[in-house]
């Protein structure tokens, strides 16, 4: 069974922010989120649940130098998208 994606509009907000300095990842990101969508446990995401003041948050990889944090409900089937950016970035906020 999919996943469900949950795009907030906060999480939109961001990602827009994200992808207007990054044209060159817009593909690597729809494919990211089209593998989260049909197995987020793929090897490739490297999904992984982080701790700290990032408790209950997930992270999948969409290359090497970016993230997307992302909440992961696995009851509800529904991924909820929290966040996109360097790894510097998603772990500090």
């Amino acid at each position: 069974m999919p996943f469900r994606l949950v795009f907030t509009e906060s999480y939109l907000r961001i990602a827009v922010r994200f992808l207007r300095p990054h044209p060159d990842l817009k593909r690597q990101y729809g494919k990211t989120l089209a593998l989260l969508e049909a197995n987020p446990h793929h090897p490739s995401l490297r999904l992984h649940a982080l701790a700290g003041k990032h408790d209950g948050v997930h992270s999948v990889s969409i290359n090497l130098s970016y993230r997307i944090t992302l909440e992961f409900l696995i009851r509800d089937q529904a991924i909820t998208l929290v966040n996109v950016g360097s790894h510097d970035e998603v772990y500090s906020r």
